[in-house]
């Protein structure tokens, strides 16, 4: 594993063709780092998606990138985590939603007459 975060950003990016960029919220991740990532090995697998720093204006923690290996992994992650009717960006990166996506509701039981 490359320690320098350019060498991490070449490696990603020649093994996965699809890159979401992120801002990181002003108070950090926090436990969504966690549900991220558990919901990036349960979709993609754990061998199947990269994180890397992805600052922006020169600044290295102000966002992150993830790469996965397709555009419909790709756009479950931003239909899931990423904030805004549309996934709106906002300088070039996604937003982190703030709250839980609506659960689905299942259909109810049918009844055949």
């Amino acid at each position: 594993m490359p320690s320098h975060p350019r060498e991490m950003i070449a490696m990603a990016e020649r093994r996965f063709p699809v890159r979401i960029r992120l801002g990181v919220p002003p108070g950090g991740f926090g436990q969504r780092h966690t549900n991220i990532t558990a919901w990036l090995d349960e979709n993609c697998g754990a061998d199947g998606w990269a994180m890397t720093p992805s600052g922006t204006r020169g600044v290295l923690n102000d966002a992150l990138s993830i790469y996965v290996v397709d555009a419909t992994l790709a756009s479950a992650f931003v239909a899931r985590w990423c904030a805004g009717f549309g996934a709106e960006t906002a300088g070039g990166t996604f937003r982190v939603r703030e709250d839980e996506p609506t659960p689905r509701l299942g259909a109810g039981p049918h009844r055949t007459p």
